[in-house]
């Protein structure tokens, strides 16, 4: 399970305030073989700004920036854009572990639903 790649979808409306704390625990989990997919949701604060900042310090986190279509949309554009075997979805104002995916990839390969 450990080269099974999971791809992050974040979804990001006008979430400067949030943004940088769910990258910064994503970038530093455990499980490795991750893309983090942000799509900018036509922000009209820095959020784009902040997001870049973040692809610029790991080649991991993939960028697309719209205009305002909504949370559905933003989330179906990664998923077309996703390449890994699971998908996750996170919005940019979670919390979470720092063994999130380390626990997920262990569920999937357990064969466990969640």
């Amino acid at each position: 399970m450990k080269n099974t790649k999971v791809s992050i979808i974040i979804p990001v409306y006008n979430a400067e305030k949030t943004i940088g704390n769910i990258l910064d625990k994503l970038i530093v989990q455990e499980y490795k073989n991750i893309e983090i997919i942000v799509i900018n949701d036509g922000s009209e604060d820095n959020s784009i700004g902040i997001i870049k900042h973040f692809a610029n310090l790991d080649d991991r986190i993939v960028v697309f920036d719209q205009k305002n279509m909504g949370v559905s949309e933003a989330r179906n554009i990664g998923i077309e854009h996703a390449s890994g075997e699971y998908v996750c979805f996170i919005d940019s104002d979670d919390d979470i572990h720092l063994n999130l995916l380390v626990a997920l990839t262990s569920l999937a390969a357990n064969g466990i639903d969640f």
